[in-house]
């Protein structure tokens, strides 16, 4: 039977087989199927041809999804947290043109959110090169590729197959978080939240409302309200910035690497939002499991446990050790 509230996707991220796989274990995918898109010429769609390099031709999955369930914005966030957006014919250890990642728009709902997300992640990637554009052709690849992890249990896959259980459990979805304009943002933001989230600044220690904080609650991005952090992951840390042992869901922060300041850290940003909240250190002797996300309190919003479902938060109830 028909869904007519279906909406459709074509990702390519390297070999279809890790990328179908994927996208079948997120709730709110009706379907995924391998195949080939936006080729030159539509007598090279079949393996033995893509694989000469010369047709133009990615390994693609189409994605079909319930938007009731599942956004556009959050499979396109977990579609880059499992590619090198930066390579250029190549994923993993796979090379040649048909693994070039890119992402194809059928109508133009799709695309509205499709340019907004890719300008997000090239905004954080230097040498971002996926592929962005409407989709020009596909082409079903032959059925023993289809659900080819599914038959071959074990079988090669790019992608770890602890990251696509990891977004299996997933229940923030980013789309619910989208980031405003830049207009929005600026009228809404304190000017240090502003110079915090947009500038990359930093506060000063011991300044922050949230530093030494002891109510239970829930941290959002002061920008979208995208949930970040619980407080029973927060610790007291004499760095003196808010502190936590772990996100509320690995998938909502975005590590990068950062050699400002003649140091190399790893710097921390909101994943829809794209905001900076700080950086994460390892070793930290004071962290319970030896980890230390160091915030600035600029950045977040603090949402008490028992405001929780008033303010639209009440799914992460299960968060929290009640």
């Amino acid at each position: 039977m028909k869904d007519n509230n279906a909406r459709i996707i074509y990702l390519a991220g390297g070999c279809f087989w890790g990328v179908e796989k994927l996208m079948q274990s997120i709730p709110g995918v009706i379907d995924a199927v391998s195949g080939y898109a936006n080729g030159t010429d539509e007598q090279d769609a079949d393996y033995k041809t893509v694989c000469t390099g010369k047709t133009g031709f990615r390994e693609t999955v189409r994605v079909t999804y319930d938007p009731n369930r599942v956004s556009l914005d959050q499979l396109l966030f977990v579609y880059f947290a499992v590619i090198d957006p930066t390579a250029v014919n190549q994923q993993g250890h796979d090379i040649g043109t048909q693994y070039q990642a890119g992402i194809y728009y059928a109508d133009a709902e799709a695309q509205a959110t499709v340019e907004r997300i890719a300008a997000i992640e090239k905004a954080r990637t230097p040498g971002f090169a996926v592929e962005i554009g409407p989709l020009i052709n596909f082409f079903l690849a032959e059925e023993y590729h289809q659900d080819y992890l599914d038959k071959n249990p074990g079988g090669y896959c790019h992608i770890p197959f602890a990251k696509i259980a990891q977004f299996s459990k997933g229940t923030i979805d980013a789309g619910r978080y989208a980031k405003p304009d830049e207009e929005s943002i600026r009228d809404s933001l304190t000017p240090e939240q502003y110079a915090v989230t947009q500038q990359s600044a930093t506060e000063h220690p011991f300044t922050s409302e949230y530093y030494g904080n002891k109510q239970r609650g829930l941290y959002v991005d002061v920008v979208t309200g995208e949930p970040l952090f619980t407080s029973d992951d927060m610790y007291h840390s004499s760095c003196g910035w808010p502190s936590f042992t772990k996100p509320v869901e690995s998938s909502v922060v975005i590590k990068r690497e950062d050699v400002s300041h003649g140091m190399r850290r790893t710097e921390v940003r909101s994943r829809a939002g794209d905001s900076h909240l700080g950086h994460v250190f390892e070793g930290d002797p004071e962290s319970p499991n030896g980890v230390r996300y160091c915030i600035n309190g600029a950045s977040l919003r603090f949402i008490p446990l028992d405001e929780l479902d008033a303010q639209g938060y009440g799914y992460l109830k299960e968060k929290f050790t009640l």
